[in-house]
């Protein structure tokens, strides 16, 4: 398999692995369920993206088309995993507390409704600038070390 794929897919899964330790040190609370999770600190896409470039910099060198390419296309998925998806996420807190603020309305309606319930919307969709450069970091330290890695074998 390619060796790119393997040290970008392995990021991303260490930087989702890493969500565990550092919710649980700062809020107290051990949540296995963030490795599933979207958001939060470090941006796996950021790891992802950001060690895929580091590897192809130093496997073929930063004036490939290649490098070029996935520092193009990384820095597309960090922007939309800070910029889009985060906005995303701010409206969908408003639309959850809307949700509130409607039932605390209708509790005083005499009027009989039947209302579904309908499953809150996931608010942490996207990340906050510093989780993106958290990520990137990650990621060119993994992208670092699975170079050095494959030059051993």
């Amino acid at each position: 398999m390619n060796r790119g794929i393997i040290i970008a897919l392995s990021s991303i899964g260490v930087a989702q692995a890493a969500k565990i330790p550092l919710h649980y040190m700062k809020k107290k609370e051990w949540k296995p369920e963030l490795f599933l999770a979207t958001g939060g600190m470090p941006s796996s896409h950021s790891a992802g993206v950001s060690s895929l470039a580091t590897y192809i910099a130093m496997k073929k060198g930063v004036s490939t088309i290649d490098f070029a390419l996935s520092v193009i296309f990384g820095l597309i998925v960090m922007y939309d995993a800070q910029g889009i998806r985060r906005q995303t996420g701010e409206l969908t807190l408003k639309v959850n507390d809307l949700d509130e603020l409607i039932d605390k309305i209708h509790q005083d309606d005499p009027v009989e409704y039947e209302e579904k319930v309908p499953d809150p919307l996931k608010e942490v969709l996207g990340h906050k600038p510093g989780e993106v450069i958290g990520g990137a970091l990650l990621g060119t330290l993994l992208g670092m070390a699975g170079y050095y890695m494959s030059k051993r074998k």
